[in-house]
């Protein structure tokens, strides 16, 4: 079987800087926006983009992932020749066992599953950003410029150019160097993480660059900077809306701007619709007494308080006299009578007493650890 395309999502990290947030789940799998999951936004482009061949390694806390994705209904992606495979670390009589070291590492170990399509291009994606992006108009940029490797890239400020992989590139966008997080940036252009691969070529430098021996081997630290000497590897510039979730403020900063610049990520888009396998719960449920402004409340929620300017997931019960104001409240959370909370991110399943004053002056993350 053949396909001109196949798409890698890289799924099986646990995102520590999102402390107990993923300390059961892996990042991908973590709740956003109220009803989606990290992982619906690169899938949401794959189905919107026209691919339908998706591989998704995992690794740290699979099952919960594993168990949302299911066959890849929800994204429309339940096709028999293609669809989602999820592709956990595995023993084999010739390999032996390894656990999955760096991203390129990861995807070293399944090109098996690339043998099975033998495709002409591989997408390989992140899965913890926030965006809409037409990944064919990308790899059409890609075959246009004859690249064997082309990098997604957005413009970023000189702060944040400190935190990502930088780019320097030329006059017709070859790229000249990447350069990891460094502390002096070169240009303002970042790598999304995003990278369309001829898989011959991809496939040949794996197997010649990856080392079972080696403590990592990472597309950003070790192939890129091999590839950008001795081959066509291209920028393709983004334009649009693009978060990277890193951090619990990230993370709480991004849910904001879902109220404050809605058109920034337009989930209403009909023409670019963002799926999700979301629970299905009966509607949210506004009682007499409460007050909601400027908010996002999903099903299952019921709410005799006040909120002002939150993202409420599923399931969340809010008791008389409490008060949520600029906080993202995580799935099946509780707070009882008289409680008031403000600039936070609550962690799921949690059980907040009557009473509990959680202000905050910066963004803090609640957890039983915080409410003992």
């Amino acid at each position: 079987m053949h396909k001109e395309v196949v798409a890698i999502l890289l799924a099986g990290g646990r995102g520590s800087r999102l402390k107990a947030l993923t300390d059961t789940i892996p990042k991908p799998a973590l709740h956003f926006g109220g009803k989606y999951r990290m992982i619906d936004f690169p899938l949401s482009n794959c189905t919107n983009s026209g691919i339908d061949t998706i591989g998704i390694i995992t690794q740290y806390e699979p099952i919960e992932l594993m168990s949302y994705i299911g066959i890849g209904s929800a994204w429309d992606l339940d096709v028999l020749d293609g669809g989602i495979t999820v592709l956990p670390p595995y023993t084999s009589k010739q390999k032996g066992f390894y656990w999955q070291k760096g991203t390129a590492h990861a995807v070293y170990q399944h090109l098996n599953y690339l043998e099975l399509y033998h495709p002409k291009y591989v997408l390989i994606l992140s899965t913890d950003h926030i965006y809409k992006m037409d990944y064919s108009e990308l790899i059409d940029y890609h075959t246009q410029k004859k690249a064997d490797l082309t990098i997604s890239s957005i413009k970023v400020t000189e702060e944040e150019a400190k935190q990502f992989g930088v780019l320097t590139i030329d006059k017709n966008n070859k790229i000249i160097s990447i350069k990891e997080k460094p502390s002096t940036p070169e240009s303002l252009l970042a790598s999304q993480g995003i990278y369309v691969f001829n898989y011959e070529i991809l496939k040949r430098l794996l197997k010649d660059i990856t080392n079972e021996d080696a403590n990592e081997t990472d597309f950003a630290k070790h192939v890129i900077p091999y590839m950008i000497d001795k081959y066509s590897v291209y920028s393709y510039l983004f334009n649009g809306y693009w978060r990277d979730i890193g951090t619990i403020y990230s993370l709480w900063k991004t849910n904001m701007e879902l109220i404050d610049y809605p058109k920034g990520m337009n989930l209403s888009d009909k023409k670019w619709p963002i799926f999700s396998n979301s629970e299905h719960k009966p509607a949210h449920r506004v009682y007499a007494q409460a007050q909601i402004q400027q908010s996002l409340v999903s099903e299952g929620c019921k709410i005799f308080g006040n909120v002002y300017h939150s993202v409420l997931s599923s399931g969340v019960f809010i008791d008389r006299n409490s008060t949520v104001k600029n906080s993202v409240i995580m799935p099946m959370v509780q707070i009882g009578k008289g409680c008031l909370i403000e600039n936070a991110i609550v962690k799921m399943n949690l059980n907040i007493a009557d009473d509990k004053k959680l202000i905050y002056d910066e963004v803090m993350l609640v957890t039983e650890e915080v409410l003992t």
